[in-house]
């Protein structure tokens, strides 16, 4: 078949050869067969540290939150610091999948799902630390203003704490739509491709009907459309909100106007850095590394060097601003900052966050999946620096010198901290076992791309046989719509 409809300026979105059906099974295939032994050996790990970690929140909740290290002085440290690193990843996630979309940016097709999981993985973890905090988790329901007979309780409407509420749970619930409704064209592939039983009825249910008519596709499209543009200006509320738990306080070092900027800059950052690290595992795990190309590592590494540079500058303005001001205290607290007992993790911040993304202006580094993930591991540690020392040397010291302290985190507190990646990985490892993790049918639009490659390679090197034979081409932007016209489209 004529493949003229292809551009030579495309870069390929799919490195090899495949028909679609072939697209299909490969996609597929982490669900439909026996788990490897790295999938099981990642699993027991996970597992034993999310097993781990609920023994050690059980005893704190038994004990009481004094084990931690707080004092009266540092009063709101690991655990606060630990929710708003969480909250920062599952950025990346609605980020990638919304805001690519809206802009029509093609290379999001492998990545978007996984992504958007990731948002609801991180979420959940997120939300554990307030909830703990509380001291009586199962009262955890009284920070919501429902009806009851027992008085005046109603929450503060006023308090910053009580907004985290809102916009967290509006972000979990629209994200958790978006990505139902993303994947209910693959739902209806999986249970197509299932035998009669109890696996076929279960995604009987999930696919709610889908038929891969024209009429399903559009409508499917507009409603994914529409929650695409529903979900962008959650991206930005969330973290802006976040960050008004500390604007809004008078303490030096949080009363700042930049921190809803500075938080939604710094989430992004951190959320594509957790991304590539993902990607990058489920890549070689998975044998993906034909779908989860490195253009889509290295786009990616340009989103964390924009992004790192606005980070940058925050911290720049930061110190400008304190400066400028003539505050003592807020000169103060930049200084202690700097130069105080915790100035180790600020230095460290600063190298993480600042001097590492700019390895990636080099091409050789930017392209090379092993050095893409150490870096993304290094900002992510960068990141969760980056508010600890926003929280910890904002407390440490503060107005009145008599009552200076020093917070270090008690055992309990990293366990917990370490047990929440444990429910992380085991929910993500899970997610591959019973779900696509390549969105299939998005995919399939863009595998024209890769058949155009393949022309030049044969041109430039000779005729090269594929390892599998190339099915009909297929316009190279062609949308899911008309993909669900043809008879040779598995839906």
């Amino acid at each position: 078949m004529s493949n003229q409809h292809l551009s030579p300026l495309r870069v390929p979105l799919v490195s090899e050869a495949r028909s679609l059906g072939q697209l299909t099974e490969e996609i597929c295939a982490p669900m439909e067969r026996p788990p490897t032994w790295r999938w099981w050996a990642a699993f027991a790990v996970a597992v034993s540290i999310l097993g781990t970690g609920a023994g050690i929140v059980a005893y704190q909740v038994g004990t009481g939150i004094g084990v931690w290290g707080l004092n009266k002085t540092v009063g709101w440290a690991f655990d606060i610091t630990n929710f708003v690193f969480w909250v920062g990843i599952g950025h990346a996630g609605t980020l990638i999948s919304a805001i690519l979309f809206l802009f029509r940016q093609k290379w999001r097709t492998s990545i978007n799902r996984a992504a958007e999981a990731m948002t609801l993985f991180a979420v959940m973890c997120a939300a554990l630390f307030p909830v703990i905090h509380m001291g009586r988790p199962w009262l955890a329901f009284w920070v919501l203003p429902y009806p009851n007979s027992r008085g005046s309780l109603w929450v503060n409407f006023r308090s910053p704490l009580l907004w985290d509420v809102f916009a967290i749970s509006t972000y979990f619930t629209v994200s958790a739509v978006f990505w139902y409704v993303g994947l209910i064209p693959d739902l209806a592939t999986v249970r197509d491709r299932a035998k009669a039983g109890l696996r076929k009825a279960l995604f009987k249910v999930l696919s709610l009907g889908w038929t891969g008519s024209h009429r399903t596709w559009s409508r499917y499209e507009t409603l994914y459309l529409l929650l695409a543009g529903l979900a962008t200006p959650l991206v930005l509320s969330v973290h802006t909100i976040v960050s008004m738990d500390f604007a809004t306080s008078v303490i030096p070092g949080w009363h700042t106007t930049i921190f809803p900027p500075y938080f939604v800059a710094g989430a992004v950052f951190s959320g594509f850095a957790m991304v590539l690290t993902l990607m990058i595992i489920t890549r070689v795990v998975l044998g993906y590394e034909h779908l989860i190309t490195i253009r889509h590592l290295e786009n990616m590494t340009k989103v964390i060097i924009v992004t790192g540079g606005l980070v940058s500058l925050a911290y720049g303005t930061e110190v400008f601003v304190a400066w400028y001001s003539g505050n003592p205290y807020e000169r103060f607290a930049f200084l202690n900052r700097a130069f105080g007992p915790y100035a180790w993790a600020y230095w460290t911040m600063v190298t993480c966050n600042v001097v590492s993304p700019h390895l990636f202006w080099f091409k050789k580094i930017r392209t090379s999946p092993a050095a893409i993930f150490v870096l993304s591991l290094v900002i992510n540690v960068g990141m969760w620096f980056e508010r600890f020392v926003i929280i910890v040397t904002s407390l440490h010291r503060d107005f009145l010198p008599s009552s200076w302290s020093m917070y270090t985190p008690t055992a309990v507190e990293a366990g917990t901290f370490i047990g929440t990646f444990g429910l992380f990985f085991t929910l993500f490892l899970l997610f591959v076992r019973v779900l696509p993790i390549i969105s299939i049918g998005e995919v399939k639009s863009v595998l024209g791309f890769a058949r155009d490659a393949h022309a030049d390679a044969a041109a430039t090197t000779g005729p090269r046989k594929p390892a599998h034979a190339p099915a009909e081409s297929l316009p190279a932007a062609a949308p899911a719509l008309a993909l669900a016209t043809r008879k040779d489209v598995p839906v």
